[in-house]
């Protein structure tokens, strides 16, 4: 009893932060997922990132080494302005957005509010985490932006130099995932519905103002979608929620499950059109004007549907994973019997 009583007097005039780590070892050997993912979560991260950043290599060689790419991308960028204005109020409301700086300085607001909250919930690798993303999408996007070939295969309309990926969509999709990586659990699903209206509204606009072929922006979201699930594959115990806090959340996963689905549905609907159409592109065809800028704006919408809900999922189960001690509702064990 007196060797106890010293233990506990010498653990008391401890360092406070010595206290919190012994406290951290100690629920650690309880329940390792109390400072860390589980080790699958960070897999699939890893996993579907890679996936993004294949695809986004195929859209960009489909787009750039095959007639019939050129001659879709030429097509809608050429086009596109009087294809919106069949409906003006999206034409007015896209055209916020063409105006000089509006989406920069958007992306800008956006990322300020992510570093406040990340500041004041205290997530100090979690900073480190998005600071190093976001520097590496913009890296990524310029560097490639200068290098990768353009050939000539078709006499185009729009700009013969190269415009992949578009800088601008990257911002923005870098922007919004930011802040859904660092806001609160219950701030998700609302953050993910937001940022699809905002980067969609950045994706057509772009192409509106004939500054990016539809091809430019798929990429820039494949790409900047990939680099950030591969993000999360790094997150560690000051990226995830509290332990008292970690629990299922009905809006992340309806909203996940809903964007995942439609954006699933809405890219294979958008394939099968330019698949439909591709005979008649190389030739020019009038036919195919209104299937493919409906399927340009439909394949935007769903991929950027398909990362959000996708990013929206692996957020809650890299920063949520249910412990032990976060159960709620757990059905009491039935009696021993010795």
């Amino acid at each position: 009893m007196q060797d106890q009583g010293q233990a506990e007097q010498a653990w008391y005039q401890q360092d406070p932060k010595d206290q919190r780590d012994e406290g951290d070892r100690a629920l650690r050997k309880l329940d390792p997922l109390t400072v860390r993912p589980r080790i699958s979560s960070l897999v699939l991260c890893l996993v579907f990132g890679l996936l993004m950043l294949a695809a986004s290599v195929g859209v960009w060689w489909l787009a750039i080494y095959t007639v019939s790419g050129q001659s879709y991308d030429d097509m809608v960028i050429s086009n596109f302005k009087g294809f919106v204005e069949q409906v003006p109020l999206i034409k007015a409301y896209l055209g916020i957005f063409t105006m000089p700086n509006v989406a920069i300085g958007m992306c800008i607001l956006v990322g300020l509010i992510a570093l406040v909250v990340v500041l004041v919930r205290k997530r100090w690798w979690l900073l480190g985490q998005v600071a190093a993303y976001s520097l590496l999408a913009y890296l990524v996007g310029r560097v490639l932006k200068r290098v990768l070939p353009r050939p000539l295969l078709i006499n185009v309309q729009s700009t013969k130099e190269n415009s992949a990926p578009s800088g601008h969509t990257i911002m923005a999709v870098t922007a919004i995932l930011v802040l859904l990586y660092v806001v609160p659990r219950v701030w998700r699903a609302l953050v993910a519905l937001i940022g699809f209206v905002f980067t969609l509204s950045v994706g057509c606009s772009l192409v509106l103002g004939g500054w990016h072929r539809p091809a430019d922006v798929v990429m820039a979201i494949l790409l900047a979608g990939g680099l950030g699930l591969i993000m999360l594959a790094f997150t560690r115990s000051s990226g995830m929620d509290l332990p008292g806090t970690r629990m299922s959340s009905a809006s992340v996963q309806i909203v996940s499950t809903m964007m995942m689905t439609l954006g699933i549905l809405g890219t294979l609907y958008a394939v099968f059109v330019i698949w439909q159409i591709s005979s008649g592109l190389e030739m020019g065809a009038m036919w195919t004007f209104y299937g493919a800028h409906c399927s340009a704006v439909i394949l935007i919408a769903s991929l950027l549907s398909l990362l959000i809900g996708l990013a929206l999922a692996m957020r809650q189960v890299t920063a949520s994973p249910l412990t032990r001690l976060g159960l709620v509702g757990e059905p009491p064990a039935p009696p021993r019997e010795d």
